[in-house]
């Protein structure tokens, strides 16, 4: 009985309805930008509560603890990279050219901030050390990013600040803002952990329904065969597998401790479709970002759904 309640876990059975739901429910643009704008809210919402929860002497620790910061960076635009060369060699007879580009553009990627932070702490690791991490990727990406693809890739475009605007008025600012008010309303967020727990997995849910709607909305799902979704999905399945085994093992080797091990198994692991999506239409044409994005938002899913299932299997050990 205890593995039954395992594979039906409620966040995972939510997230994947939220998938079902995004491709067959058919809403107009209003509703979608509805959808997206309590995404949102909730993201502002979350990482307010995350800076009323951690206290600052927690989150000077996670920005000094270099191991964590350098493993994540390492394996976000490092290790990441040169997998994705070796499977976009791979998939390009299997999925034709611009298909194979979008793995590799993939792998180029930031991480992902709200979903990495969110599972971090479901799992119970080191939210502040995750939250310094991922933040940095995701700054670092909007430059990194684009002169890692033209390097790779071959692509030309340009990169505004929009992206780091975003970061730091979504994320940063909330954050902020809930260290200021800590030492008056920490304890009580502190005491009150259910509340984290509800916008931890609901924001990831919004965030699921929200970009596959919009996917849907635009017909991206169109351009896929069964075949072709089929190999995509094994394709960042193995993607997927070779960096939770890379990041919790070389956390490991590295003598992190559990909460770090967690926070490096969460952020190392994957990579942000909020930034990706924006960018692709930045760096490439518009035919070819539409074709791009289809690697991104499939394994975007694939990773919620499994790192949802590992978790929440963190938390129960």
């Amino acid at each position: 009985m205890r593995r039954v309640r395992t594979w039906f876990d409620p966040f995972v059975v939510l997230i994947l309805l939220a998938l079902v739901l995004g491709l067959v429910l058919p809403l107009p643009a209003p509703a979608i930008d509805g959808v997206q704008t309590v995404g949102d809210v909730a993201i502002f919402l979350l990482f307010l509560v995350y800076g009323l929860r951690l206290s600052t002497r927690e989150v000077l620790g996670g920005l000094r603890n270099w191991r964590l910061q350098g493993s994540i960076f390492a394996a976000t635009y490092v290790l990441f990279p040169l997998l994705g060369l070796l499977i976009a060699a791979v998939a390009q007879p299997l999925l034709g050219a611009a298909l194979a580009a979008g793995m590799l553009y993939l792998t180029l990627l930031p991480s992902t901030v709200q979903s990495s932070v969110a599972f971090v702490s479901v799992a119970r690791g080191n939210v502040a050390g995750a939250i310094c991490a991922a933040t940095l990727s995701n700054v670092v990406g909007m430059v990194l990013t684009p002169l890692l693809v033209l390097w790779l890739m071959g692509a030309t475009g340009g990169q505004g600040m929009g992206g780091i605007q975003a970061v730091l008025v979504h994320l940063l600012l909330p954050f902020v803002i809930g260290q200021l008010l800590q030492p008056f309303l920490g304890d009580w967020v502190r005491a009150h952990r259910p509340i984290t727990k509800v916008l931890d997995q609901g924001t990831v849910v919004l965030l699921v329904l929200g970009a596959v709607l919009s996917a849907t909305a635009d017909g991206v799902w169109q351009q896929v065969s069964a075949w072709m979704l089929v190999a995509l999905l094994v394709l960042c399945g193995v993607l997927l597998a070779a960096m939770l085994l890379v990041t919790w093992y070389g956390g490991r080797g590295l003598g992190l401790d559990r909460g770090d091990r967690i926070a490096l198994l969460m952020c190392g692991s994957k990579k942000s479709l909020a930034t990706g999506l924006p960018m692709a239409l930045v760096i490439f044409t518009p035919a070819t970002a539409a074709t791009i994005a289809v690697p991104v938002i499939v394994f975007h899913q694939l990773q919620l759904v499994v790192c949802a299932a590992l978790a929440r299997r963190l938390a129960r050990s």
